[in-house]
């Protein structure tokens, strides 16, 4: 946060720094966060909650994360949701119960050449079926395998 410069407009890039390390935002992080950059805690816990990508409890071992965006969305990111939901048991939002995998949803990840969109533990993959996303995520490392 003092590379950001603390300044209140600094809110977003705070929150994605400290989920960047803590997997997470909890209590904690944004009460820091709030007073690090002078910014009413209400205000903190709005930006965190409004915007899908930021997440509030803690994640599995990865996270794959579905862009929605209208050209994911035109090539298949509710296939792939829906495909996700089917073999892993999982919706948005949900972790699964082994706390392997987390999936989420994101409005736009800027990679629309490459739609649909999947974010698999911060890569960007792009252009795959549901099949081949369920595949992908089925051949993450376990635990200690990592």
């Amino acid at each position: 946060m003092r590379r950001l410069g603390g300044s209140y407009d600094a809110l977003i890039e705070s929150l994605h720094a400290a989920q960047e390390a803590f997997g997470y935002l909890d209590d904690e992080a944004m009460l820091f966060i709030s007073d690090y950059l002078g910014v009413p805690r209400s205000r903190v816990f709005a930006v965190a909650t409004f915007y899908s990508y930021f997440t509030l409890k803690p994640q599995g071992e990865h996270t794959c994360v579905v862009c929605t965006g209208t050209a994911c969305y035109i090539n298949g990111a509710g296939a792939i949701r829906k495909r996700i939901e089917q073999e892993l048991g999982i919706k948005s939002g949900e972790t699964t119960a082994d706390n392997r995998v987390s999936t989420l949803t994101a409005r736009c990840v800027g990679a629309c050449s490459i739609a649909p969109v999947i974010v698999v533990d911060g890569e960007l993959v792009g252009k795959l079926s549901p099949d081949e996303v369920v595949q992908l995520l089925m051949a993450l490392p376990k635990g200690a395998d990592q």
